[in-house]
């Protein structure tokens, strides 16, 4: 995918991306202002004109900023998507302990986590559409799954183990290590489910959520019985030679 089509022009108006607004902190400085107002204008244009039709000159004159004051704070249109993407992330972070407080079901803290996130990124729901044909690619900046995508990933990464670590459940040694990692990518097989939902509010996915939720619980908590041992290292191995992200440059 190819970011040298800045010399397209743009005009138009939108609606802002409250969610990023309402995340500024007053005492922001300066810098970070600008910063998150060039990042919400950038999504603004995105979701209105689609990706590869928004230029970095369009964002700037949009944001009321010199080109090249644009290029200082993201030095593409992908650092562009990193920062939407950072910024789902932290919102996410920032909102889920209250939601999980007192729930120690594993299922239920699953269950939230999956739904607290769809909630935050409910307005960019048409925007997603639209950037998913670019992260697509394998070989994009932008997949979930390229170099420039690991901070965000981490996060989330990081985010499924404190739910696991503060739920009640009894994990297999064999696969709690890599439990983070699989609920991620089970996190982002729902966002792709997601991205193409077009049920009214999403309907069809928040049922998703709920029930494969539940199956995915039982089966964890079913991994620590003996009789299943084999199963599960078996499973461990295949997990961990073609699927884990990690792994995921590895030739044969």
């Amino acid at each position: 995918m190819s970011t040298h089509s800045d010399t397209e022009a743009g005009g138009g108006a939108g609606q802002a991306a409250g969610g990023l607004a309402r995340s500024l902190a007053p005492a922001a400085s300066k810098s970070e202002q600008t910063r998150s107002h060039i990042l919400e204008t950038a999504l603004r244009l995105f979701r209105e004109r689609g990706y590869d039709r928004t230029t970095m000159r369009a964002i700037a004159e949009q944001a009321g900023v010199s080109v090249g004051n644009a290029y200082y704070y993201f030095a593409s249109k992908e650092h562009l998507v990193q920062g939407f993407y950072d910024q789902i992330a932290d919102e996410h972070r920032g909102q889920l302990p209250v939601a999980l407080a007192g729930k120690r079901d594993l299922g239920d803290r699953l269950r939230t986590a999956l739904e607290v996130w769809m909630a935050i990124a409910a307005p960019y729901h048409e925007f997603a559409a639209q950037l998913f044909k670019n992260a697509a690619d394998p070989a994009s900046p932008l997949s979930p799954f390229s170099a420039e995508s690991a901070p965000a990933r981490d996060a989330m990464i990081d985010l499924y183990q404190g739910v696991l670590a503060d739920s009640d459940a009894k994990l297999d040694a064999d696969l709690s290590a890599m439990l983070p990692e699989l609920l991620w990518l089970y996190h982002m097989g729902i966002v792709l489910y997601w991205v193409y939902d077009r049920s009214p509010g999403t309907v069809r996915t928040s049922r998703l959520v709920i029930r494969a939720t539940a199956v995915v619980a039982r089966l964890v908590a079913l991994s620590r019985f003996k009789i299943l041992r084999p199963l599960v290292r078996e499973a461990k191995d295949l997990l961990s030679e073609f699927v884990l992200v990690q792994n995921e440059n590895t030739t044969a």
